[in-house]
């Protein structure tokens, strides 16, 4: 299942990339996730103790004051002090066979400011990381799977910017890197991803399992299925590909997804005639999918770079 660390590592290779420097490893990451995590309780623990230590306090303090009220209510008027609860600040965790390309395209722009990334740069080359020991991992996961790169505007406005995976199951560490950069740099309808975007990204990384053959172009549930198709049209092979969100996302009925994915194969017949073409076969699949914005990324990187304890 796609997880948050995933994502992070995608913005890991994508920031090391512009920056030239040397990427955490996906090991890294997943600790490193775990501990900032870990942190975040220990900071939540710890405020809640400190409440209930002023609360006991206050109680205390209150008794004491009736005590003294009861001894002196025969000689003088008692003067009651209003115990007014203190406030309490607390750490909040953050709102937790050959390459394709998904999803639908669109324009997209930014407004970013490039010092804010620079920021981040010069923290990042100030870590010390790459001392940490690398321990070989017991597993050896492998899937299909895409990685998108979306812009998010000011007014939170979602348009795709890049997005590139592979129906082929390759080792994990290896694919996220390969198609994080490969989405960011290389996806043919956009220009590649320039450093000043960059604090206005969220990173989606979709794990692909469950692939079923349609009984027909239809065979497949909104919202739930990715789709894959391919088919002739004058004696020319056409194929591409939607992930299970981009049909709900872009309110399409499954015969107006099927239309814009055979448009987007490059077919340009009109859309009453999407059945005339020959030979279509789809492929229906789920995917598990993860999302993280910049903000998360750029408070767990500084928290890395600043607070992290070696492996």
């Amino acid at each position: 299942m796609a997880s948050t660390a995933h994502c992070l590592y995608c913005f890991e290779a994508l920031t090391a990339s512009l920056e030239k420097r040397q990427s955490l490893d996906l090991k890294q990451v997943e600790e490193l996730w775990d501990q900032y995590n870990g942190h975040l309780s220990g900071k939540e623990t710890g405020s809640e103790e400190e409440d209930t230590e002023m609360t006991e306090d206050e109680d205390l303090d209150a008794d004491r004051e009736d005590e003294g009220v009861e001894e002196d209510e025969e000689d003088t008027e008692p003067v009651r002090r209003v115990l007014r609860p203190r406030e309490i600040s607390r750490l909040q965790a953050p709102s937790p066979a050959s390459a394709s390309s998904s999803s639908s395209p669109s324009s997209s722009s930014s407004n970013s400011s490039r010092t804010a990334f620079s920021d981040g740069s010069k923290a990042s080359s100030r870590s010390s990381l790459f001392s940490f020991i690398r321990r070989p991992s017991k597993r050896r996961d492998e899937y299909p799977l895409f990685v998108t790169w979306n812009t998010i505007s000011s007014r939170g406005r979602k348009s795709l910017r890049g997005c590139i995976g592979t129906f082929e199951a390759q080792e994990l560490s290896a694919c996220l890197r390969s198609y994080a950069l490969t989405s960011a740099f290389d996806d043919v309808r956009f220009s590649p991803i320039a450093s000043s975007e960059v604090p206005s990204l969220s990173c989606q990384v979709t794990l692909l399992m469950a692939f079923t053959s349609c009984d027909g172009p239809l065979d497949w549930t909104l919202g739930k299925h990715g789709i894959r198709i391919s088919f002739t049209h004058q004696g020319k092979r056409y194929g591409s590909t939607y992930l299970p969100d981009v049909a709900v996302e872009q309110g399409w009925t499954k015969e107006e997804t099927l239309v814009s994915l055979m448009r987007k194969a490059g077919w340009n017949g009109r859309s009453s005639e999407w059945r005339k073409v020959s030979d279509m076969k789809c492929t229906r699949y789920e995917g598990k999918r993860a999302d993280v914005s910049y903000r998360v990324w750029k408070e767990w990187r500084t928290w890395v770079n600043t607070e992290a304890k070696a492996i």
